[in-house]
């Protein structure tokens, strides 16, 4: 499944010659997402994965799954481009979703084989090191902290923390702006850990989950939601006339596959598949029928961190 480092290096730097660099329901931040939809008829269309056939690795989850004929993932639901679950039709959308699928067939499951499991960020590494998912998607920032709990294939794209505020908001330009101010994040997420530093000066509403925070930024009891730039364009382009992202970036968040902390033979083949359709044009189809549907533009993700 790996590729030759040299090969990849150069097909790397040939892509990133190629690369070409936001109406949801009114005051709901958990409604199906409007505008442009992943796998909808205005959306550019998701790529297929062909599953790969009579697939052996010697890791502990990946014979739990085939034992049991599917893959348990974890992922987000609330996360519109990234994670999220129409709540009338239990599909799963989203970059995040995408990439799952994707290495599920490298895997030799079928998107039929694949048993979804939302996981708040604050039990993640719970649920994972507990065996309750096979891995986990889900805008997982990979810090050296969380490694001392949880395993990461990637990072597969780097985010920012940066702010979300009502449209008709002047006062709130950057981090500099939010002394004062009441901004909300996660349980269990880095930016909240970011935002709580004393130099911010900011009141922190910490919740579990973020259609929670946002659903308060839209009725008005806080200022600001703090997260990965990523996630707040998501919502930001589902309420258009309500919301705005501020754009200025101050943490970075590089994003993992998260998986039990021993199982490197599950993590090398996650990494070779991302690799290997990052290569292949898989990943950029991927990111602008989901993500880059929300404003994001397209850039590669980051070396991966093999270890």
């Amino acid at each position: 499944m790996k590729l030759r480092k040299s090969a990849a290096v150069a097909a790397i730097a040939v892509l990133a010659l190629t690369a070409t660099a936001c109406g949801g329901k009114e005051g709901s931040a958990g409604d199906k997402p409007g505008g442009k939809q992943p796998g909808s008829s205005e959306a550019p269309p998701l790529p297929t994965y062909e599953v790969a056939k009579d697939v052996a690795l010697d890791s502990p989850a990946f014979k739990k799954a085939k034992k049991r004929g599917k893959l348990i993932i974890g992922a987000k639901a609330d996360q519109p481009y990234l994670g999220f679950e129409d709540q009338s039709t239990k599909e799963r959308s989203g970059f995040d979703i995408e990439i799952a699928r994707m290495i599920a067939a490298d895997l030799g499951f079928s998107k039929d084989q694949i048993e979804w499991k939302t996981v708040d960020s604050g039990i993640r590494e719970t649920a994972i090191s507990k065996g309750q998912v096979d891995y986990f998607v889900g805008t997982y920032t990979i810090n050296d902290e969380r490694k001392k709990q949880v395993g990461f294939a990637g990072p597969y794209y780097k985010a920012g923390a940066d702010l979300l505020v009502r449209k008709d908001e002047k006062d709130i330009k950057g981090k500099e702006t939010v002394k004062g101010k009441k901004v909300c994040s996660i349980v269990g997420s880095t930016p909240l850990q970011e935002i709580k530093k004393p130099e911010y000066g900011a009141s922190v509403v910490e919740f579990a989950k973020y259609s929670d925070c946002v659903q308060q930024l839209l009725t008005k009891q806080i200022d600001a939601v703090t997260t990965d730039d990523s996630i707040l364009k998501g919502y930001a382009a589902s309420n258009p006339d309500k919301l705005k992202v501020v754009g200025q970036p101050f943490t970075d968040e590089p994003y993992g596959v998260g998986l039990n902390k021993d199982d490197k033979v599950l993590r090398e083949a996650i990494n070779d598949s991302l690799e290997r359709h990052v290569l292949d044009g898989t990943y950029k189809k991927i990111y602008e029928a989901t993500l880059g549907l929300s404003g994001s533009e397209f850039t590669l993700p980051p070396a991966l961190e093999r270890y």
